[in-house]
């Protein structure tokens, strides 16, 4: 987010993209076959890109990904993330740029969100400065970064059905919330403290607090001090079974602003909403580097 608080971006790379339809038509069969950099922009001329790739457009080494004609990779102490892609209608525009996200420090957190560990989230840098130069009038900021990652043997909807994470910066570094409720009923409910260097602690959580419902109605929760009521500061991602936004809460006496987000997947695994995100995530097999 930036710091002025107006503007915020979001890149998610995905070695078989869990929510691309073209991924689930083709039964999950080749992760490395449903690629992508997903980039989204959210504020004043705000867009969306993710489009799902072949195989022949991903390489990888220890310290890059790259995915067609966009790349992540590591130089010395900062992420730095390369964009070329075109976001999705109704808004078609091609989105070029450069991202760096400087962690104050890397953790080696590691968190199960099943008991069989076949859902796992790594909080890599949960504190980090961000750099945004998009050929956009107005992406230009710096502001506040964070940095994670999820892994997966599953499809999210064959073991969830609804779950919240919520990252928030504090006065002494971040504090991050991952609560679900999982198909079998049990419930992940989880809260870490990290401090500028990295270090992590367990926390006693809050108690849930509502937010009102997104456009679409999926329902939202977070957590705040008792008696809080936490708000929606800025708009991000909305669509028929997931919410990103830009949240106010309180904990431990503190007002902070963070990233929320909220899915519902027992929206996710209608098969009438597939064809609706094939119109938002293209599929493009064939890509040649040049």
């Amino acid at each position: 987010m930036s710091d002025c608080g107006t503007r915020a971006v979001s890149v998610i790379g995905f070695i078989g993209s869990v929510f691309s339809p073209w991924y689930r038509w083709s039964g999950r069969r080749n992760p490395q076959n449903h690629v992508c950099i997903n980039v989204a922009t959210y504020g004043p001329g705000g867009r969306f890109t993710m489009t799902d790739r072949g195989a022949s457009a991903l390489r990888q080494t220890n310290s890059r990904f790259e995915v067609g004609p966009s790349m992540m990779r590591w130089d010395g102490d900062q992420l730095i993330i390369d964009i070329d892609e075109v976001s999705g209608p109704p808004l078609i525009n091609r989105i070029r740029g450069q991202i760096r996200v400087v962690p104050s420090a890397l953790t080696d957190v590691e968190l199960p969100l099943t008991e069989d560990g076949a859902h796992i989230w790594r909080p890599f840098a949960p504190s980090a400065r961000i750099e945004v130069d998009i050929n956009r009038p107005g992406w230009q900021w710096q502001g506040e970064g964070y940095f994670d990652a999820n892994f997966g043997t599953r499809a999210l909807e064959e073991d969830f059905s609804y779950w919240t994470w919520g990252r928030f910066p504090t006065a002494s570094g971040a504090t991050c919330f991952y609560d679900a409720m999982r198909l079998d009923g049990s419930e992940l409910a989880a809260g870490f403290r990290f401090d500028q260097a990295g270090q992590a602690e367990t926390i006693p959580l809050p108690p849930k607090a509502r937010l009102r419902r997104s456009l679409w109605a999926v329902k939202r929760e977070t957590r705040a001090d008792s008696g809080f009521m936490p708000r929606q500061k800025l708009a991000m991602l909305d669509a028929p079974f997931y919410t990103r936004a830009a949240v106010e809460t309180q904990l431990d006496g503190e007002r902070v602003t963070g990233v929320h987000e909220a899915l519902d997947l027992r929206r996710f695994r209608s098969p009438l909403l597939k064809p609706m995100l094939a119109v938002r995530v293209p599929r493009r097999a064939k890509w040649s580097f040049g």
